[in-house]
């Protein structure tokens, strides 16, 4: 009878193993991420009929005075 050879486990099929695996479990990670990035964008609001789309609001009366230096 003939005796069969193992194949042999070295050291850069098991850090060939690790780094696939490593590799496999950050695109399982960000995978996800990338799912929830393409949600659907509600809808911007019209622009006023007349005399443009800049309007001047108290929130932006209230920046332009705390920005002045």
């Amino acid at each position: 009878m003939s005796q069969q050879e193992l194949p042999t486990l070295n050291r850069r099929r098991v850090f060939a193993g690790v780094a696939t695996a490593g590799a496999v479990a950050g695109v399982a990670a960000v995978l996800p991420a990338a799912r929830a990035v393409d949600t659907p964008v509600a809808a911007q609001p019209t622009a006023p009929g007349e005399g443009g789309g800049y309007q001047a609001t108290a929130h932006v009366l209230r920046y332009y005075e705390t920005a002045r230096v």
